[in-house]
């Protein structure tokens, strides 16, 4: 098989969390009396905690401190980690879990490959913990999407080459990184229609039919 192992982004690609990070930015922006809506949402997509702030704050009129900031974001992160334990193995399609099993089957191995710092977390709560051979996420990340950092590291765990790897990603930022570290990459959901994604597929199940696999 020409990819020995597949990295998934976990949000938008291996469950959806996307609305309860929305309305934790929400209960945030609300609070500091800051507008907020979906589509200034949309622009966080993939990218890190930090940034995302940055965005938020951008419809503001006052000058936060770095140091206001972080507590912003440990605000936010709070509240979202806080909905999370709302979380199940029902938060989990059928199509990913078979794929999953599935890749497993064929020997090849599966990475995580997510800038959350809850991505472990999340696994636990949706069951499939033990379904991944690496995990590589937001904690001791130096560089963000679309910065190929945490892929970087997720083929490193799996032993593999970037070149052996194909990236599963729903996010315009995550195909750029998984482009930028040497990767094939398979766009989903917003990510299908970018014209970077080497691949585009409808649901998860979709690289099973991807010859090269």
């Amino acid at each position: 098989m020409k990819y020995k192992g597949v990295i998934f982004d976990l949000d938008g690609v291996i469950c959806f969390t996307d609305e309860l990070h929305y309305l934790a930015w929400k209960a945030l922006a609300d609070r500091l009396n800051i507008y907020f809506d979906r589509e200034i949402n949309q622009r966080m997509r993939g990218v890190s905690r930090m940034d995302s702030l940055n965005i938020l704050l951008e419809k503001s009129d006052v000058e936060y401190s770095e140091v206001q900031k972080e507590a912003f974001a440990a605000e936010k992160n709070a509240i979202y980690a806080d909905s999370l334990r709302k979380m199940s193995e029902k938060d989990v399609s059928d199509d990913v879990r078979q794929t999953l099993k599935t890749l497993r089957e064929k020997g090849v191995k599966i990475a995580l490959g997510s800038s959350s710092k809850n991505a472990q977390a999340i696994l636990e709560r949706i069951g499939l913990e033990e379904m991944f051979d690496a995990v590589s996420d937001g904690n001791g990340l130096e560089k963000f999407k679309p910065d190929p950092e945490v892929f970087l590291k997720a083929a490193e765990k799996l032993g593999l080459e970037p070149k052996d790897c194909l990236v599963v990603e729903d996010a315009v930022a995550g195909i750029d990184a998984g482009v930028a570290g040497g990767f094939a990459t398979a766009g989903i959901g917003p990510a299908a229609g970018y014209d970077k994604a080497g691949y585009k597929i409808e649901k998860v199940s979709d690289i099973l039919k991807i010859s090269d696999l």
